[in-house]
């Protein structure tokens, strides 16, 4: 059972948040990044999160023909092929999406899974993110409401953002304010609309000086003690400990002991794309510059087939991402904690 089953996710979720670890959600564009995204979990012995942003999924479904819905389809298929040949379990999930691709994006997939659902079968996707960062609080929840209950009816865990994440991602453009810190006020508001699990369950994406993109230790500072703010807060009045599913976004350039001070608050999901975008590529880069005779008709000659044949960079972008998959495990605490 490579792909879990909605009780499967839960199961896995509810580990991470006892047993004090995280999941590596790791975005990917294409079959191979895909691939190497299941063998650094299979390396690490770590369960995962596969996700895919509307970027992404635009590009997999061609260049020519950018329909998310298609491209996020897709992948989701093709996953459960492949990843059926992994000792591992994953769960798919799409990330950010703005109010402006709701219509383009989350509510068609999660349309396909209430059809899916219907008929017996597991939803296409395990989870779906809705980031409404960028409209204000009450209009997130309203929004985040109605998606939560259509959730629940198909059998999907919600992500949803409250604060901004700061950066950019894939046309998500957060600024660089005091909004980038949520505050209890903004957590309390929440946990009132659209309830602790009650009403379907969901994880929440809080801001603590999160910021998309590359930066250096120091850039922005992160205040991790913000999530235990939050969640005592809220679990003081609900009468539950830790009551938040969180998700770290933004988390390149991060401290490893923010890292695991932020996991021990109850994140329970961590994303992580910069960091793998780059360990793909560079040793494509690297190949490139060895072969560069090889895989350029340098002055008329013919190349060498065996250095232009993408099979033999691919090899090595595999490898070097999925490197950095299974350190993502090591930090995060999951390597060893496969499901059995």
């Amino acid at each position: 059972m490579p792909i879990a089953t909605p009780e499967v996710y839960a199961e896995m979720l509810d580990r991470a948040k006892a047993g004090g670890f995280a999941y590596p959600a790791i975005n990917v564009t294409s079959s191979q990044t895909l691939n190497a995204a299941l063998r650094g979990f299979a390396e690490a012995e770590s369960d995962g999160i596969i996700q895919v942003s509307t970027g992404g999924a635009e590009y997999l479904s061609g260049s020519t023909v950018k329909d998310m819905v298609t491209g996020a389809t897709a992948l989701a298929e093709y996953a459960r092929v492949v990843a059926a040949k992994y000792p591992v379990t994953v769960a798919l999930h799409t990330d950010h999406c703005p109010k402006d691709k709701l219509d383009g994006f989350m509510r068609p997939l999660v349309d396909i899974s209430l059809e899916r659902v219907s008929r017996g079968l597991d939803p296409l996707f395990q989870s779906h993110m809705w980031d409404g960062s960028a409209v204000p609080l009450e209009e997130n929840l309203e929004i985040a409401k109605e998606l939560l209950d259509k959730c629940a009816r198909a059998r999907i865990i919600m992500e949803m953002e409250i604060g901004v994440v700061g950066g950019e991602e894939d046309g998500v453009v957060g600024e660089m304010n005091e909004k980038l810190y949520t505050t209890t006020g903004d957590a309390l508001a929440t946990a009132e609309a659209v309830g602790v699990g009650d009403q379907g369950r969901y994880m929440l994406a809080a801001t603590f000086g999160n910021v998309h993109g590359v930066y250096k230790p120091g850039h922005v500072k992160l205040r991790p003690s913000v999530l235990k703010e939050i969640q005592e807060a809220v679990g003081a009045k609900f009468g539950k400990d830790k009551p938040f599913d969180l998700v770290f976004h933004g988390g390149s350039g991060s401290l490893l002991e923010e890292i695991h001070e932020a996991i021990s608050y109850g994140v329970v999901k961590m994303n992580i794309d910069t960091d793998t975008q780059y360990a793909f590529t560079r040793p494509v880069a690297d190949h490139m510059f060895r072969n560069y005779d090889g895989v350029l008709k340098v002055d008329g000659d013919v190349g060498n087939k065996k250095t232009y044949d993408p099979r033999s960079w691919g090899k090595s972008a595999e490898a070097g991402m999925a490197a950095r998959v299974t350190e993502a495990c090591e930090h995060l605490k999951s390597s060893g904690t496969k499901l059995t």
